[in-house]
């Protein structure tokens, strides 16, 4: 039994690396649905299947909690899987709550009501499909009152990082901060919401300039993950061994993670 951490390429192992990290005992199971990836660029059922057949193949796997470490997933495709999918004795976790707990300084649980947070102009960074659900705003407003949220689809910043072509990731990037500042030209905080999007921080960081403040997803993960699992240690498991499957070509997506990662992973068809 693991941790299994979904995604649908390779933006996600930014996400298995801090948890792998913060919790070094722990087994983690990773699947990249690299053969349908971008999600981003997808309408909300497709995701949502694609997203249930990844999530199953990691049930079969032993993983019992499920992270889903892919932002178009969890927008798109989580609140429908809590609501109608998810069996008993399962759990599937997403990645927009633990940063929008440190945007807004509100501990994991705190239900109470909405109230005026020190951060009044907020960019977000992320993929069509995660912009289309407006599910950052949605989870945003139960915890925050008062707070401009403007929104950028970054598109072709995830083909860019897949295919390993920084030089078009970077001036992609800079094309989007541009577009969004002409809306917004001073925002106080930067969300990057898409788990590729940590590849190119220094880029975003650098593009929107150093009073505003970067939020980044894998290490707020890695420690919501924990703090979940100190509180639920029925979820932990007994394994020891990670394990990485890919509905790609495991040669070419291992290569790719390897140079992603900076050390080598090998991955399995799913």
């Amino acid at each position: 039994m693991a941790v299994g951490v979904f995604d649908s390429g390779l933006g996600g192992l930014t996400v298995y690396d801090a948890c792998a990290k913060r919790l070094p005992d722990m087994a983690f199971c990773y699947y990249g649905d690299n053969a349908h990836a971008p999600y981003g660029v997808r309408d909300a059922d497709d995701i949502f299947k694609l997203t249930c057949a990844g999530v199953e193949r990691l049930w079969d796997e032993g993983c019992d909690l499920v992270i889903l470490a892919c932002n178009t997933a969890s927008a798109a495709a989580l609140k429908r899987m809590q609501e109608t999918w998810i069996p008993e004795g399962k759990r599937v976790l997403g990645v927009f709550v633990p940063m929008i707990e440190a945007l807004t300084e509100r501990k994991w649980g705190d239900n109470s009501p909405p109230r005026e947070v020190a951060v009044k102009h907020v960019a977000l960074f992320a993929t069509p499909a995660t912009v289309a659900s407006r599910a950052f705003q949605r989870e945003l407003a139960f915890r925050a009152i008062g707070v401009d949220v403007e929104a950028q689809p970054c598109g072709g910043v995830v083909d860019a990082i897949e295919t390993g072509d920084e030089i078009l990731a970077e001036a992609l990037v800079k094309s989007h901060v541009e577009a969004l500042k002409r809306r917004m030209p001073k925002p106080e905080a930067a969300i990057l919401g898409c788990t590729h999007y940590p590849l190119m921080q220094k880029t975003f960081q650098e593009a929107l300039g150093p009073s505003v403040d970067v939020y980044s997803q894998a290490n707020l993960v890695a420690e919501s993950l924990a703090d979940y699992l100190e509180r639920r240690p029925e979820f932990r498991g007994a394994g020891t061994e990670s394990k990485f499957l890919t509905t790609g070509d495991p040669a070419s997506v291992s290569s790719h993670a390897t140079q992603f990662l900076r050390y080598a992973i090998r991955f399995e068809a799913a």
